[in-house]
């Protein structure tokens, strides 16, 4: 990609959050001219700012939910990144109306400013949430995803190019439960379970940066990119979690969260049966139907191969010694093993 960015400027909306930011890493460590950041959170753009003390780093204080100042922050760019997201599960549950605000109007008024602009290509972020999805986090994630592919259809002459990544648990992700487990192991807690079967993909935050790069390469407009990843129980990462800190785990039980699923989903069956298998990727095409209605209630599709959903239950299973070797590969993970004298 660093080919690709050689004298260009970026655009990453959300960019202080935990792939924002290790998306901006990434990028200063290539010829990129400029990596602009947009977001409402002055503390966290200040603390970015002594973090990566980079002259090409340029901050914008503002709100996809209001469009000048996403139009003042993507003025003269050629690339985005849009991370910028409510991603909480219970928030999104008790303030619906803010997730369709952020996730889906919010999503949009990007997605048109960026078009008004000239801008080249853009990559959107989505999560298995929006699969099937149960609740409002995952269904505004969901419209978020088919905002993207209506604008793709209705505007084949745009010079924007814009496409989606769906990918699952990121691990270490700022809120996800791995650094919680870890807080309840070090002080000697009980570590708080919601159901031991559950399953979930494990990728990490450098995986997620990867999926965007292969999309914001390979995408066509409207077009989805998944990232093939393992998955494991909770059962299995708590013993991971143990075995490394050298702590016998007390689980407690506490029962599945409202919007919460047994395992997730990443692709279904028929978004599979029209994607490339790339290897270490999905690439799922755009549905291509337009504004006539034949194709969704007289034509349908003959011979459609069966092919079971893409889950974390379906995808290949870690041990706990699989997982124990995966967690090594993080960097907070091996952090927190030598403050913990386990290194």
């Amino acid at each position: 990609m660093s080919g690709e960015l050689c004298g260009r400027s970026v655009l990453i909306t959300g960019g202080t959050g935990s792939f924002g930011s290790t998306m901006a890493r990434h990028l200063l460590g290539t010829d990129v001219e400029q990596v602009r950041i947009l977001s409402r959170d002055e503390a966290k753009q200040d603390q970015m700012r002594h973090d990566l003390p980079d002259g090409r780093l340029r901050f914008y204080l503002g709100d996809v939910r209001e469009p000048t100042s996403i139009e003042a922050a993507v003025a003269g760019v050629d690339y985005v990144f849009h991370a910028a997201a409510l991603k909480q599960v219970p928030s999104c549950e008790f303030f619906p109306m803010e997730a369709v605000r952020t996730n889906v109007q919010g999503s949009n008024n990007v997605l048109l400013a960026a078009h008004r602009a000239g801008v080249r290509t853009m990559v959107c972020l989505s999560t298995d949430k929006a699969v099937y999805p149960i609740n409002a986090m995952g269904m505004s994630k969901a419209l978020m995803e088919k905002t993207v592919q209506a604008f793709a259809r209705q505007h084949r002459d745009s010079q924007l190019k814009v496409c989606v990544t769906r990918y699952g648990n990121v691990m270490y992700s700022r809120g996800s439960v791995i650094p919680l487990f870890v807080r309840q192991l070090l002080a000697g807690q009980p570590v708080t379970v919601t159901d031991p079967s559950m399953t979930r993909f494990m990728m990490s935050l450098a995986e997620s940066v990867d999926l965007v790069e292969h999309a914001f390469l390979h995408g066509g407009p409207g077009e989805l990119f998944i990232r093939k990843a393992p998955g494991c129980t909770i059962e299995t990462l708590v013993g991971a979690l143990g075995n490394l800190f050298g702590i016998h785990p007390d689980i407690q039980v506490i029962g599945i969260r409202h919007g919460e699923k047994v395992a997730e989903t990443l692709a279904t069956r028929e978004e599979l049966a029209r994607s490339r298998d790339v290897g270490q990727y999905f690439e799922i095409a755009l549905d291509e139907r337009d504004l006539n209605y034949a194709p969704y209630f007289e034509e349908g599709e003959l011979n459609r191969p069966p092919v079971e959903d893409y889950t974390s239950s379906t995808t290949d299973q870690l041990d706990v010694e699989g997982t124990e070797k995966l967690l090594l590969n993080l960097p907070e993970i091996q952090q927190a093993l030598e403050e913990a004298g386990r290194a």
